[in-house]
């Protein structure tokens, strides 16, 4: 095989259209990131201008009415946090175990790799439907109370748990096998390996996860829908079998309201839900990058 001389005249042209080839692959991501940003700053310009000035504190302190002049975001912020509580506190732990089985312990059976293949079809079935297993199981069959947060928080840990099993199964598959075989070698066992070697090094991995599937989680409304937590409700929840709403709830609600003073209301509602989001992922990137370790 001959030596490609690179000052001739095809080495040029080959360089050259490399060249081009990347010029090109840069200017469409570039593109397409000022063409994000240019939606998310569109969005915010808007929601900035027309919300603003209905943000003072007896907005955020009210709760929902019927007159957009006293009409409050506390009741439904309130339920979002108590309903994001309980799905945290189920999710987590429970996504966590089963990756942690299903990657570490698991033996490699046929019925394992059906639920591997349930678990990642679970991850893809719309929301609207996890809604309609809460309503079955948690309300008709249970006869748990409708449109409380207990029953939202249950429904919406369903629709986060795969999330949270898929991204923690790719965090510890991620961890070098270097890291287990010199655990066993000082005679750890195979439950010692994991806990205290494995998972603390793809617990940054499983953040990663936890913060999209609770971003998800938030920002639901189709099965808090079927739950029946779109009711009317006057008075912030004061326990979590109380009947409440959240955030987009609250929205979609006064989005659909005939008195133009609730557009004021809707976009402010939106600037909270903004600030909630970032607030939730701010903690939980704080925490991945805590505990992240460097290669």
């Amino acid at each position: 095989m001959s030596n490609l001389d690179w000052s001739s005249p095809e080495a040029r042209r080959r360089l050259a259209k490399r060249h081009a080839a990347e010029r090109r692959f840069k200017a469409v991501g570039l593109g397409a990131i000022v063409l994000s940003l240019a939606f998310l700053a569109l969005l915010l310009v808007i929601m900035l201008k027309n919300g603003v000035a209905g943000l003072d504190w007896s907005f955020l302190s009210g709760s929902d009415s019927t007159d957009a002049t006293v009409a409050g975001v506390w009741g439904a912020t309130k339920g979002s946090l108590l309903t994001m509580a309980v799905t945290l506190l189920l999710s987590f732990p429970m996504g966590v175990l089963a990756a942690i089985y299903l990657e570490e312990f698991a033996p490699r059976k046929r019925w394992i790799e059906w639920i591997e293949v349930s678990i990642n079809n679970l991850a893809a079935v719309p929301s609207i439907i996890f809604g309609l297993l809460g309503l079955a199981v948690f309300i008709n069959t249970l006869g748990m109370p409708r449109s409380s947060p207990l029953v939202g928080g249950l429904t919406l840990a369903l629709m986060t748990m795969p999330v949270i099993v898929i991204s923690g199964r790719n965090a510890i598959k991620a961890v070098p096998p270097s890291i287990r075989e010199a655990a066993y070698g000082v005679g750890a066992s195979k439950v010692q390996t994991t806990f205290h070697h494995v998972l603390p090094l793809a617990l940054p991995g499983i953040l990663t996860g936890t913060i999209i599937g609770m971003a998800r989680a938030l920002g639901e409304t189709a099965p808090l829908l079927m739950i029946g937590m779109r009711a009317f409700v006057a008075t912030p929840p004061d326990s979590l079998n109380a009947p409440s709403s959240v955030l987009p709830m609250q929205i979609f609600l006064w989005s659909d309201e005939i008195d133009k003073g609730f557009v004021q209301n809707t976009s402010a509602a939106i600037i909270v839900l903004l600030v909630f989001l970032l607030a939730m992922n701010g903690i939980a990137i704080y925490l991945r990058n805590k505990f992240e370790v460097r290669w």
